[in-house]
Formats: C-alpha cells, sequence, structure tokens
C-alpha cells in the first residue's frame, strides 16, 4: 500500500522502518465494545444489484511501484500443506521471505511463486496449522459487507467496508499490470488503527458468512476507499497452479464480532505477518 493518496503497493514507510521485525506484542488485544469505534460507521447500503462484470469505462487507479525494498504485509493460509496467499507487492524482489509466527519466531518460506497478471503471489512452507475457506464462485451484490484483516503498520488489526464497484488498477515502475479489482467504501476500523493500513496488503478480505471472497491490495485513505483482488482473479491464479483450496471452518461475522473472529484467526496463525527482506543477509 502507498502513501499519501494512493496507499499502495509499497508496504514500508519511513515511520515503520524502526519497527520491520517488531510484531505489536504476542497476544491480541482484547476485543473492544465497539470494534468500529474509532470511526463512525457509514450509513449501510442495502444489498443492490449483483456486480456487473469489468469495464474498459471503470475508475482507473494508478500507482508507481518503486524500487524493492525491505517490509512487511500479510498471508494466509488456504490449505494445511502449507500454502499462503498474499499480494505481489508485499514479496517481489525480496531476497528472503518469512512469515512471523509470534513470540519472535520466523518461519521460512521455501517458495514464492508470483502471478503474471494479479497483484497476488503463493508462499510456500512446511506447513500450516490451519486454513481459511474460499469463495470464490459466488456472485458479489453491490453494497456488500466485506470485513479486512491483517497487520496495518505492523500492528493487529482490521477495517470493515461496503462494495462499491470494480477499477482498473494500472501499476507502473518495477513492474507492470493493468487488472480489474474490487473497490470497497471503508466504513470502520478496530480500536486503535488510525492513519494507513499499510501492512494490511495481501491479507483476507471475508464476507459476512466468514468465507475470503477477496485479498486487499490498495488503499485510498484520501477518498476512503480499499481495493482487493477480485474473486475470479483468485481462482484463476489458483487453478493455473493446479491448486485446490479445501479451507476449513467458517463463522459468521459482524460488526459485533469481527473483531475477536480477528483476533482468533491471528492467533490460531491462519492469518499472519509477513517480512520480506531484500538483501541476502
Amino acid at each position: 500500500m502507498r502513501v499519501p493518496d494512493w496507499v499502495v503497493y509499497t508496504v514500508v514507510l519511513v515511520a515503520v522502518v524502526a519497527t520491520l521485525f517488531v510484531r505489536g506484542g504476542a497476544d491480541s488485544p482484547e476485543t473492544p465494545a465497539n470494534p468500529f469505534a474509532r470511526i463512525a460507521p457509514a450509513p449501510r447500503l442495502p444489498a443492490g444489484p449483483l456486480l456487473p462484470a469489468p469495464d474498459p469505462f471503470d475508475e482507473e487507479v494508478l500507482v508507481q511501484i518503486g524500487e524493492a525494498e525491505n517490509g512487511i504485509g500479510t498471508a494466509f493460509a488456504i490449505n494445511k500443506s502449507g500454502v499462503w496467499l498474499t499480494a505481489r507487492h508485499v514479496v517481489d524482489g525480496c531476497a528472503n521471505v518469512g512469515l512471523l509466527v509470534g513470540d519472535g519466531r520466523v518461519a521460512r518460506v521455501d517458495k514464492v511463486d508470483i502471478s503474471k497478471t494479479s497483484d497476488l503471489a503463493l508462499l510456500y512452507t512446511d506447513r500450516a496449522p490451519r486454513a481459511l475457506t474460499l469463495d470464490l464462485d459466488r456472485k458479489l451484490r453491490i453494497g456488500e459487507v466485506g470485513y479486512h484483516v491483517g497487520f496495518p503498520q505492523g500492528n493487529s488489526g482490521e477495517a470493515s467496508s461496503q462494495l462499491l464497484a470494480r477499477s482498473r488498477l494500472v501499476t507502473h515502475g518495477r513492474y507492470a499490470l493493468d487488472e480489474p479489482v474490487l473497490s470497497w467504501s471503508e466504513t470502520g476500523r478496530s480500536e486503535g488503527v488510525d492513519g494507513t493500513l499499510a501492512g494490511m496488503s495481501g491479507g483476507p478480505v471475508f464476507d459476512e458468512n466468514g468465507a475470503v471472497i477477496g485479498v486487499t491490495v490498495a488503499e485510498s485513505a484520501r477518498r476512503g476507499r480499499i481495493y482487493t483482488e477480485a474473486p475470479d482473479a483468485i481462482r484463476d491464479f489458483l487453478e493455473d497452479r493446479g491448486l485446490v483450496a479445501p479451507g476449513g471452518e467458517a463463522r459468521p461475522l459482524a460488526a459485533e464480532t469481527y473483531t475477536r473472529e480477528s483476533d482468533r484467526l491471528r492467533r490460531e496463525l491462519a492469518v499472519v505477518e509477513v517480512i520480506c527482506r531484500v538483501d541476502r543477509r
């Protein structure tokens, strides 16, 4: 993710460089009474029409990718064999990639597989304690709720949103992409999450049934927008690699339970922090 207006793709900020490899505590924070107290909830849109197909006239989101730097992001397990999904820009150009699994321990990533057509990447480790359920075939509707989970600024946190439309994410710089993504209007954040959501890139987006329907890849802080990979892009990427994501248990999510459930997923290491080092030391 990138600042100031288009917080996308680069997860390294000067303000967090000093804490790139420091997790904000092994224990998850206590669930507040109102998990979205920091931002006044926007009026919820009723579930509307089906999300239309990509169109050449969709809003264009321009991003510039600089040189690879040490950074942080988020990944989540799609099977217990040790396959994790994240955003391409989180791990592209990294000499070493690891998953922070608590108490300062880092699980080694043996292989990084980067998509050439989308902001997606797969990470391979020897195992995963549990896997998330993916729903990549359901038709999405304008106005439906999304829950974004990850490690904004290197700390546990989440955001809620509602689906607005499709957009086109046009990337220039270290690599070039032009792909359809989903645009969400941010409606709330968990207690203590202020400023940029940098570090949440690569994290899962859940629907109200608790199934993953996207991967967070960008934000526009000024406009209150979060951008995610669409379900069909994820499905195509996995199918191209011959992967099946059987997933596991899915629990319904709501504003009252979202922070608690997100903390549980991080404790169970279904959602983890990714660390990238561009040097080989």
